[in-house]
């Protein structure tokens, strides 16, 4: 007697384009609030690591978004992640740089590419083709992407930034001829750009009216692509599959929850949640101090170099950190890194003090970037994870390090397995890096 086929997540389509700022985050937020006005229950998800974009597809859709990292995941936990869809109709998820764009050196799954999410999924590709100053030969590159991945289902194009009706129906025949489905036109509209910063798009909180914007872009893509259609490709062979979160680094965590510090992966927080442990958040912006019933005290990233002001006042917020960190651990990641430091200098040159758990000084007066996947192996213990745990994460921020004269936390190497110089670092029950953690390099 044959057993019985598991059963299968939703189908599926990955929303991918050439290159950045083609226009897709705008088409996935039109999409996901379209598809969910129509009563479908949609899942979001971001392919590769970004802090910014799920909060933004929560907003157009009402679920949660999940990252789904080939280079940083292992099987057990995509697979956890993956099964966030249960329940929902369809998944759409939003590709990171170009469609294959990804690192030089593999990682647990892949190279990191929003290719391998769709494949591993199971998801056809949709892309977002820029198609301004060009007509049919934005067919050519089309036909390269349908065609470059031979395994990878093509769903078809939305033209986007399109100049006419003319240009419209140029570009349509070059897709005509090279046998590529067309399943919308947008047309060029300056107001439909979400407002960006240094690390891309301003955060979901911050934006002026997103509620508005999610309504017009929604409206912009019900007007100009067919729905129907995009709704008919979605298709996916992933069976439903057991595995596991990470697990929580403490039982009672005060989280510092506000603009200035949101850069939490949901998987992570979601795991937290789902092994019992509780999240206490906090705003350090409006100086509230951590719980002090709390285990742990854990910064995220964000942008405190743009309000490093307000928190060098936070006084009420500073003492409680440092009462909290003479018994019980505190851990930052990024700019919450930098906030455990002794002093942060802004894009003016200000010098701010900061909490002085550490002796990092960072500086955003000169902009470099500092971006990509890191695997770090820990010198010493940090909260969640003992000493000679290899993690998995990413690192993108502006700001430089003058000074770092605490040990290091880690030995940390960016994709390729070159070293480099921001280990992190730890003074007593402190510890912080400039990475996000995605994952335990569990073999």
């Amino acid at each position: 007697m044959n057993e019985p086929l598991p059963p299968l997540l939703p189908p599926g389509l990955l929303i991918s384009a050439p290159a950045s700022g083609s226009g897709k985050t705008t088409v996935v937020l039109g999409l996901l609030r379209a598809l969910a006005q129509e009563g479908r229950a949609v899942q979001p998800f971001k392919s590769g690591p970004d802090y910014i974009d799920p909060a933004f597809h929560r907003a157009a859709c009402g679920r949660a978004s999940f990252n789904l990292d080939t280079w940083a995941m292992g099987e057990t936990l995509f697979s956890a992640v993956a099964a966030a869809s249960r329940g929902a109709d369809l998944c759409i998820g939003e590709g990171s740089m170009g469609l294959h764009d990804g690192v030089a050196t593999r990682g647990r799954l892949g190279f990191g590419t929003s290719a391998e999410t769709a494949r591993a999924m199971g998801w056809p590709v949709i892309l977002v083709l820029d198609v301004s100053g060009q007509a049919q030969s934005a067919a050519a590159t089309a036909l390269g992407f349908a065609t470059y991945a031979p395994d990878l289902p093509f769903a078809g194009v939305i033209l986007n930034r399109v100049a006419s009706a003319r240009h419209e129906r140029l570009v349509r025949l070059g897709m005509e001829r090279a046998g590529l489905a067309v399943l919308g036109a947008l047309p060029r509209r300056g107001d439909l750009m979400l407002p960006e910063r240094h690390l891309g798009l301003i955060q979901a909180a911050e934006h002026p009216d997103l509620e508005a914007a999610i309504v017009g872009y929604a409206a912009f893509l019900r007007a100009h692509v067919d729905l129907a259609a995009v709704a008919a490709a979605a298709r996916g062979n992933r069976p439903l599959a057991s595995g596991l979160l990470p697990r929580p680094p403490a039982q009672r965590i005060a989280l510092a929850s506000d603009t200035a510090f949101s850069f939490a992966y949901p998987h992570l927080l979601e795991g937290w949640r789902a092994a019992g442990a509780q999240i206490l958040p906090f705003s350090p912006l409006a100086d509230e101090p951590p719980d002090p019933s709390a285990d742990l005290v854990w910064l995220p990233g964000g942008y405190p170099e743009l309000h490093a002001g307000r928190l060098a006042a936070a006084e009420r917020f500073m003492a409680r950190l440092r009462a909290h960190t003479e018994t019980r651990p505190v851990h930052g990641e990024c700019g919450g890194y930098m906030v455990l430091g002794t002093a942060l200098i802004d894009k003016a040159g200000v010098r701010h003090p900061m909490a002085g758990l550490l002796g990092l000084v960072t500086s955003y007066e000169t902009r470099k970037l500092h971006l990509g996947y890191r695997r770090a192996v820990l010198e010493v213990a940090m909260p969640g994870h003992v000493a000679g745990t290899a993690l998995r994460g990413h690192e993108f921020h502006y700001s430089t390090i003058l000074e770092q004269p605490d040990p290091p936390l880690a030995r940390v190497a960016d994709a390729d397995g070159h070293g480099v110089p921001e280990t992190g670092s730890r003074r007593g029950h402190a510890t912080g890096t400039f990475f996000h953690l995605i994952a335990e390099d569990i073999p």
